[in-house]
């Protein structure tokens, strides 16, 4: 690493210019990025809700139904003449309504009421529903606005993806407006510089232009992904500059020369920093395994973001330190932050009770994590007052909690369909079905029915039956609803029938996390334990370490749990992994600090305890603050559901694990010193062979 920083510095000019047309680059390709906004388009390939998203497709080329539309009309006439101007509207594929299922020109009263109810309310108004192109929702909907006017409403995933395009994805840049104010006043009483928390920032926002402007070569990442992962690359990879330039600081003290001390201080630090990259790059890869597409969408551009961001503190930083030395050292100031030797000592006397309090606390919490109740659909993704929300709860009122659900089968065989149809009906929750079997009849020929109506049961080989359903798009009911369906939809059609509806992709979201959740957190352990069992050469504290990590995420975890509520499906695992590869570190220094101690200078196993905590405490104090804020931040700003609570739950987490390494590890590192010693390869010391005799 010596010959590689005396090449870089040697060049600096080169890097400089390289750094700016790199940033430029990345910025302009990072306005070409595509955000995808449709969770559902993240399912497995095989997960039946993909497969009948896909048939649904291949029957009409128009995808699925994803905007109910209420409109205040007094009239079947006037809903009509709604219906058409609607149709109308550029970017609306189709509207399906109550005249698409029954006839409207007979008398209402000789209709099925509940089939009526789901589509038309007299003297109130019409529900619609439509389905609008999966890019330009704003001018879409803008357009279906003007014509339904102040009074009436939208809901369904065209309505929930047009506010995270015009609402949510706007608050990103916010978050950074307030979360780097705050991350510079925590750097500023952590270095002993004015001018180092602004060197820190400009490199890692030079790495998350890269990262952001290299997620280009993805095809596309998520909004999730693009809204969280420069606030968490920001976050998790600052500790790496500060440790290099604290590390500069020192050998400055002995160097006279500028350019040998940076280059002794990247040969020393650019190692450690490897060792606490590659434990969160692992925690983050392994996001990668999760059968739902997201986990490996986020674990990829988290990586690749702190890859990133080392490359940039050990290429960039040092060529910034050296040219800005001379204002490094006309900005000195006194340090801030107090001593820690005090709160070393009483980490040292309560460390049998803190050891004790944890491990009481530690198994219900594992098993309150692993017992949240979750959220799958759209009611967790924002806020009980936001204009989304209102407005599906007024859509409610009128028509009641229900959703119309569609089996797609092979066209063809109208006996089955009719004894489908009718078996369907039986079911509970289910109020009534239309399909071309019951609203046709199997005796009259499809060359006499209305080809607009047809065209709405039967297309491109498949019939279409729609169920009126009294369930919502997920819990318990919806999910038996969706079992209850798609069984008795096989044993007439077995594969070739696809259920499609929002409690049939939340049902499949479900058991996809589910499976995830054991594969997901073995792999980030074993992976993790490797990196600390090779940076240790021990058996036992890789152990040690990941059971203080992990009891933090359990405590983390369970918090919701004890609470009473509920977890938003995306958070439980990505929070998992994140905060072991982010929180790892803290762990990592404090051992370093009391190996170092106990096992080269050969101290008492109390005394390399006490200054382990003492050296380490403001060196972890300062990224779990730094992730604490950043995370926060994230929770207060966004006012979509998915993102706040992940925001919230992490910045949690980080306080709890720098909790659980300042007061829980030190008494495990005390009681478990023997089987440390005895178990850490190490070659031998002055003080070992004095101890041996």
């Amino acid at each position: 690493m010596e010959k590689l920083a005396g090449f870089l510095l040697r060049h600096k000019a080169g890097v400089l210019i390289a750094a700016v047309a790199l940033v430029l680059v990345s910025g302009a390709m990072a306005l070409l990025v595509n955000v995808s906004y449709d969770l559902t388009s993240y399912l497995p390939d095989d997960a039946p809700s993909t497969r009948a998203l896909e048939a649904l497709a291949d029957s009409s080329g128009q995808g699925v139904p994803n905007l109910s539309v209420y409109v205040p009309c007094s009239s079947i006439p006037e809903a009509l003449d709604c219906k058409a101007r609607l149709r109308a509207v550029d970017g609306v594929y189709s509207v399906l309504w109550l005249d698409d299922t029954v006839d409207v020109y007979q008398p209402l009263e000789l209709l099925d009421e509940d089939q009526v109810r789901a589509w038309y309310v007299p003297g109130n108004g019409a529900l619609f529903l439509l389905t609008v192109k999966d890019k330009d929702y704003e001018a879409t909907i803008d357009g279906i606005e003007a014509i339904i006017g102040e009074d009436g409403a939208l809901a369904g995933e065209a309505a929930d993806y047009n506010y995270i395009q015009t609402v949510s994805m706007g608050e990103v840049s916010n978050i950074m407006l307030y979360a780097v104010p705050l991350i510079l006043v925590v750097l500023l009483f952590a270095t002993s510089s004015w001018l180092e928390p602004v060197l820190f920032l400009l490199v890692i926002g030079v790495a998350i232009v890269l990262n952001s402007g290299t997620n280009l070569f993805l095809g596309r990442i998520s909004y999730v992904t693009q809204a969280c992962s420069a606030i968490l690359q920001l976050a998790v990879s600052m500790d790496y500059a500060i440790f290099l330039l604290h590390a500069f600081a020192r050998h400055r003290q002995t160097h006279p020369d500028v350019t040998e001390a940076m280059k002794l201080a990247v040969s020393e630090a650019a190692p450690a920093i490897a060792a606490s990259m590659v434990t969160t790059l692992f925690g983050f890869l392994s996001l990668c395994l999760m059968k739902f597409k997201l986990g490996a969408d986020m674990g990829i551009v988290l990586a690749k973001g702190v890859l990133l961001s080392y490359v940039a503190v050990v290429a960039l930083l040092p060529v910034l330190a050296i040219y800005a030395h001379k204002l490094l050292d006309k900005t000195r100031h006194r340090a801030f932050l107090p001593g820690f030797d005090g709160f070393a000592r009483g980490v040292m006397k309560i460390r049998i009770p803190v050891i004790c309090l944890v491990l009481v606390l530690i198994v219900p919490c594992f098993i309150a994590a692993r017992s949240n109740n979750f959220i799958y659909g759209s009611s967790g993704f924002y806020a009980a007052d936001s204009p989304v929300m209102e407005q599906k709860r007024y859509i409610a009122s009128v028509f009641g909690d229900s959703q119309q659900v569609l089996l797609l089968v092979p066209q063809g065989d109208e006996a089955a369909e009719l004894a489908l149809s009718q078996d369907l009906e039986d079911l509970d929750m289910v109020s009534s079905v239309v399909s071309y079997a019951t609203y046709v009849g199997p005796q009259i020929p499809s060359q006499v029915v209305d080809e607009s109506q047809l065209s709405q049961l039967r297309s491109g080989g498949w019939s279409r039956i729609i169920l009126y359903t009294d369930a919502g798009d997920e819990g318990p009911e919806a999910f038996a609803l969706v079992q209850a369906v798609r069984a008795v939809a096989q044993r007439y059609y077995g594969d070739q029938a696809h259920l499609v509806g929002r409690c049939g992709v939340n049902y499949d979201l479900m058991n996809t996390v589910t499976g995830d959740n054991l594969t997901i957190t073995l792999a980030a352990i074993v992976s993790i334990g490797l990196v600390l069992l090779l940076t240790f050469r021990s058996l036992t504290l890789p152990f040690i370490l990941l059971l203080t990590i992990e009891g933090a995420i359990w405590i983390n975890l369970s918090i919701p749990y004890f609470a009473g509520s509920d977890l938003n499906f995306i958070g439980y695992q990505i929070i998992s992994s994140v905060q072991l590869g982010a929180t790892v570190d803290y762990g990592i220094l404090l051992t370093q600090h009391y190996l170092t101690n106990r096992l080269k200078l050969g101290k008492p196993k109390g005394t390399a305890v006490h200054e382990a905590v003492a050296t380490a405490a403001p060196s972890v104090l300062t990224p779990a603050l730094i992730i604490f804020i950043a995370c926060q931040i994230l929770g207060i700003v966004s006012t979509n559901g998915v993102i706040s609570q992940m925001g919230h739950i992490l910045g949690r987490g980080a306080l709890i694990s720098v909790a659980m390494v300042l007061l829980f590890l030190p008494g495990m590192l005390y009681i478990f010193d023997g089987a440390i010693r005895k178990t850490t390869w190490r070659r031998k010391t002055a003080a070992d062979k004095e101890a041996a005799t």
